[in-house]
């Protein structure tokens, strides 16, 4: 390879210097707009705007549910609204989605049932959807696991003939994972039409990104495994669609996977079981509220003459139909049967799980009431 082509290829890798920003933190759009990328259509923007409000009412009603015992723990997603509905407006409904814990609400943004989501931090079974039908992978604690089960679902997509993508959601703690930069090379040498999209909140639980890493952006790590990769102001949606989509086509189109850092903030703790005043100061907290994402763009859309009163009452009315919903079906008590131990453990059964099952079969028939009882 000449120079001039090693120079062109390691070009095409570099991030921008800056995060990509169309939308100011005022609602107004910036001077200069970033070249290269597509803005998202006004019909777009207002859908998102909806699945923000529903997302963000989905969230609040999920922390509230915590608080009243009917969830063992939820990690708040509050304030990166933006990146979780961005991720998932960028897909096509037969792509994959292979989410984290904190991802609850793009399942609500892809259409999973809003208790079928919060099943798992229920303690109700282990992910409490259907992954083949959703095309959604189960939640996941591990940091970083996903993200190489993502290159393969993608890598199959691919050997089949199919054009698929699949998208891995990240958060800055999970780069540090071994698993994440062995997912970025397998990629890269494969050209696996995958995204790894990383969320980066500032905190991987207590610890600061600047304990994390030295790189200049997390963007950058992808580089050294040939990587396109990319940053975006997590908080503008204009830009998080626009850069996506630009990936997700990237991806899809055979050019390989695509690494894109989103610069946003957890506003909430890391799960209702954290204290976030230990490691992070009011102020800190509070400058990062004056970016809120939902905030950011409905002024925009107000400015742009694209959402009126009425719209925004009719996103938040049906907000609260849907936590509602979600309080009714949430405050149900479920019936628990012993015996689902033992299914979808095995396709064939072993003779030491039959065995097991029977003993057990046994034991529960020893207790249970009697008429006299």
């Amino acid at each position: 390879m000449s120079v001039k082509s090693l120079r062109q290829t390691v070009q095409g890798l570099l991030p921008s210097l800056t995060p990509v920003r169309f939308v100011a933190e005022d609602g107004t759009r910036v001077a200069k707009p970033p070249a290269g990328y597509r803005e998202p259509s006004v019909e777009a923007l207002r859908e998102a705007y909806r699945r923000m409000v529903l997302g963000r009412r989905f969230d609040t009603q999920a922390t509230a549910l915590t608080k009243q015992g009917r969830l063992a723990v939820y990690p708040s997603s509050r304030g990166q609204e933006a990146c979780q509905v961005g991720a998932v407006l960028a897909l096509r409904p037969d792509d994959w989605l292979f989410p984290t814990y904190r991802d609850s609400v793009a399942l609500v943004t892809r259409g999973v049932d809003p208790v079928e989501v919060l099943t798992l931090l229920r303690g109700d079974w282990h992910c409490g959807y259907d992954p083949a039908a959703t095309r959604v992978a189960p939640q996941c604690t591990p940091l970083a696991t996903q993200v190489l089960h993502a290159t393969g679902m993608a890598e199959a997509q691919r050997r089949k003939g199919e054009d698929g993508v699949a998208m891995a959601l990240i958060g800055d703690g999970a780069t540090s994972e071994g698993d994440f930069h062995e997912a970025l090379n397998f990629a890269a040498v494969l050209r696996a039409p995958v995204v790894f999209f990383v969320q980066n909140n500032k905190y991987a639980i207590s610890v600061p990104l600047a304990r994390q890493t030295a790189a200049p952006a997390l963007a950058y790590k992808g580089i050294g495994y040939g990587v396109r990769s990319e940053q975006v102001d997590g908080n503008d949606l204009v830009a998080v669609l626009a850069v996506l989509t630009d990936a997700v086509a990237h991806a899809r189109a055979g050019h390989g996977p695509v690494l894109v850092e989103a610069h946003t903030y957890r506003m909430d703790a890391h799960t209702n079981a954290d204290d976030a005043t230990r490691y992070r100061d009011a102020e800190e907290v509070e400058r990062w509220g004056a970016a809120d994402p939902l905030s950011r763009l409905e002024a925009h859309l107000r400015a742009r003459g694209a959402l009126t009163d009425a719209d925004a009452a009719a996103a938040r009315e049906e907000a609260e139909a849907l936590a509602a919903d979600l309080r009714t079906r949430m405050n149900a008590d479920t019936t628990a049967d012993p015996m689902e131990l033992f299914d979808h453990v095995y396709a064939e059964p072993t003779p030491q799980l039959l065995e097991q099952r029977a003993q057990l079969a046994a034991e529960l028939a020893e207790t249970a009431p009697t008429q006299e009882d």
